[in-house]
């Protein structure tokens, strides 16, 4: 048996919970479901310690769109970038950490949502816990 020391384990452990319910959740459509669980983490190829799930990609949307589940590891970070068609949103779903969105420091925490126009700068660091989100794009990232 475990006993939680303090609310801040608690409420680890609840995000934890909640991030693992998306890893393993689904996208759903008339006629197509997508399972998370048969979708292969995949490397980001600039930024260390972090790793995305393409959910839902341009080859699904004709280009109009793109879904991302987010992993960044305890202590990483996504550095200073822009997109430049996309319009880029963020959903915090787990974890903690903060967004430097167009010269602005905004706390990411589970239940946020930022959104970064196309060619505005941003960038992403995770706190001591990690960090989880959904990434959107629009149109499609890749």
């Amino acid at each position: 048996m475990i006993i939680l020391s303090n609310q801040k384990e608690r409420m680890i452990i609840m995000e934890n919970t909640v991030f693992e319910a998306f890893n393993n959740g689904r996208f759903s459509v008339p006629g197509v479901t997508v399972l998370f669980k048969d979708i292969p983490w995949s490397k980001h190829p600039t930024f260390e310690g972090v790793e995305l799930k393409h959910i839902v990609t341009s080859k699904e949307t004709g280009g109009a769109y793109s879904y991302h589940l987010v992993r960044i590891a305890p202590g990483k970070s996504i550095l200073d970038h822009i997109h430049d068609p996309q319009l880029e949103t963020h959903e915090v779903v787990a974890g903690s950490g903060t967004c430097i969105n167009d010269g602005q420091e905004i706390d990411y925490y589970p239940g946020v949502i930022s959104i970064m126009p196309a060619g505005v700068h941003h960038e992403v660091h995770a706190g001591d816990e990690g960090l989880y989100l959904f990434a959107k794009f629009m149109p499609a990232l890749c």
